[in-house]
């Protein structure tokens, strides 16, 4: 008997989905990191995908590498995307594309005056090769991936390309408008493809919350995080082309250090007791934006390093369940990463963060967290006993 979970409009196979970390930028030393070949994922995808498989999550994000994929101007190599397309076909996996996680070739930054076209055509010279060997089905596309973080990182903090300090909205700006440039060309391929954008859900308090000044300035600055949304949907900058249809499946990557103090930054505990009264629950935040954008929700990014990540994933679990309740179209939820991971500015250290820890980098052998694997099978069983009886499909097999 096999059960599966067959809901109106959701394109996605698992509600349960696995992320595979492929950032490829350079980091705060300019050193270029490219975490596919750091986890080895590029040579182990056909013994990751049978992982995923045995535990039933059909649904994988990956990236194509921008700086690997374009290494000279509109000269592509789809060698390691054709790659991924097979091994997928070979496990029946549902892949999400990310065209550019984080990474930008070695000639280009988002402030340089070719940036949106050479993504632009990237963008439609993709969905072109995809299918080509995938004519039919779903094709789910993040343009580029956190945006308000990738802004923040190379445009206030100097953390990446361009390594800048005070000018993050020019970078988001260049950013959104390569994005959306990018939407235009990939429909004009292809009309059906649909756009998950992904962005960091945070929540930003005063510390005094007797202070209405303050309070004032750290709702101003929470309000930050829809720029992204709002200029996607038009609401904002409709000189960059935005349109309501381009913000289609609304992606919320959610770790514990996203919530903090305005001027301090001071990270508010999440699993402290008692609670802390300036933590907000997951579906607190999540329903905000559904209450804003009326479209449907993923959690597309979410984990937590080391000892931790059995309460996390439990709360994760109880915060998607309290959404669903809320009947707010949930449409799934993606560890991320599914993959242990080392950092980006020391990548000797490593997180331990994912489903599988990899102890030996030397080796790249992958470890069951079981503690996790126990989390995650409790999330599936608590979610099918959820699901309305229209919303199981049943079928005998013999």
């Amino acid at each position: 008997m096999t059960v599966s979970k067959s809901v109106s409009g959701n394109p996605f196979r698992s509600f349960i989905m696995g992320g595979f970390e492929c950032a490829d930028h350079q980091n705060a030393f300019g050193e270029r990191i490219d975490l596919i070949v750091l986890t080895g994922h590029d040579r182990l995808i056909n013994e990751d995908y049978k992982r995923l498989r045995e535990i039933d999550i059909t649904t994988v994000r990956e990236g194509i590498r921008w700086s690997h994929v374009e290494k000279k101007p509109f000269v592509y190599d789809w060698s390691q995307v054709e790659e991924i397309i097979i091994h997928a076909h070979k496990h029946d996996i549902q892949v999400v594309w990310d065209i550019c996680h984080f990474g930008f070739p070695d000639d280009l930054t988002p402030l340089h005056p070719m940036f949106a076209r050479r993504f632009a055509h990237l963008c439609r010279a993709f969905v072109k090769k995809y299918r080509s060997l995938v004519p039919d089905g779903a094709l789910i596309i993040t343009p580029i991936n956190e945006v308000s973080f990738l802004s923040w990182l190379g445009g206030e903090v100097k953390g990446t390309s361009p390594y800048c300090i005070n000018q993050g909205w020019e970078v988001k700006y260049m950013l959104m408008k390569a994005y959306i440039e990018g939407i235009e060309m990939m429909k004009e391929a292809d009309p059906s493809v649909r756009i998950m954008v992904t962005e960091p859900l945070v929540h930003i308090s005063a510390s005094d919350p007797s202070d209405p000044d303050l309070c004032f300035a750290a709702q101003e600055k929470h309000q930050e995080q829809f720029q992204v949304l709002d200029i996607l949907s038009g609401k904002m900058c409709p000189e960059l082309r935005g349109k309501e249809e381009y913000l289609d499946i609304i992606g919320v990557n959610f770790y514990f250090n996203n919530q903090w103090t305005l001027n301090e930054h001071q990270c508010i505990p999440w699993d402290c007791y008692p609670p802390n009264p300036m933590w907000r629950s997951l579906s607190s935040l999540v329903e905000e934006v559904y209450l804003q954008y009326k479209r449907p929700v993923v959690i597309s990014e979410t984990s937590i390093p080391e000892h931790k990540r059995y309460s996390w994933l439990k709360m994760i679990h109880k915060e998607c369940i309290k959404i669903i309740k809320k009947e707010i179209p949930l449409y799934g939820c993606c560890i991320y990463p599914i993959i242990d991971r080392p950092d980006w500015d020391f990548p000797e250290i490593w997180h331990h963060s994912g489903l599988w820890d990899i102890p030996d980098p030397s080796n790249l052998h992958r470890e069951i967290h079981q503690e996790s694997l126990v989390a995650l099978n409790e999330f599936r069983f608590n979610l099918l006993t959820l699901l309305l009886p229209e919303q199981i499909v049943i079928t005998e097999e013999s």
